[in-house]
C-alpha cells in the first residue's frame, strides 16, 4: 500500500507532448524499448515519474489520495481485501452459528437471527448460572 507522499505510475502522463517522454531513449522506436509493453525505457519511465510527481505536488493530500485510488491496480488490490474481509465474516457467522441451539438443527438463519439469538442464549445462560 501506498503512503500519501508516494504517487501510481498509472496515472495520465502530465505532459502534453509524446516526444518529450522518449527523449532519453533515442525517439522511443529503436531497440531500447522496455520489454513490459509500455514502450519506455527505464529513464524515460523515471523522466515520467518525477513529472507526474512533480505535477501532483500543487494537489491537497486527499486529492492525491483520490487520483491514486482512481488506479486499476489500487481498485483490484482493494477488491481483493474486501473478498478476504467478507470471507473471514461469513466464517465467523458459521462457526457462531454451529453454537447456537435451534429446531430444526440446520435451519438457515440470516446474521440478524444469528446473532439476536446468540444474544438471547447468552443471557438464558447467564440466568442458569445465576439460579
Amino acid at each position: 500500500m501506498l503512503n500519501s507522499e508516494q504517487t501510481e505510475l498509472d496515472l495520465p502522463p502530465a505532459h502534453s507532448e509524446p516526444e518529450s517522454v522518449f527523449s532519453d531513449c533515442g525517439g522511443g522506436s529503436g531497440g531500447t524499448e522496455d520489454t513490459a509493453g509500455t514502450g519506455l525505457c527505464p529513464q524515460s519511465r523515471v523522466a515520467e515519474a518525477e513529472a507526474v510527481k512533480k505535477d501532483l505536488q500543487h494537489l491537497s493530500r486527499e486529492e492525491r489520495r483520490r487520483r491514486r485510488r482512481a488506479t486499476a491496480k489500487y481498485r483490484t488490490a482493494h477488491a481483493t481485501r474486501e473478498r478476504i474481509r467478507v470471507e473471514a465474516f461469513n466464517m465467523a457467522f458459521a462457526e457462531l452459528r454451529k453454537l447456537l441451539p435451534t429446531l430444526p438443527p440446520d435451519k438457515k438463519l440470516s446474521k440478524i437471527e444469528i446473532l439476536r439469538l446468540a444474544i438471547c442464549y447468552i443471557s438464558y445462560l447467564n440466568h442458569v448460572l445465576d439460579v
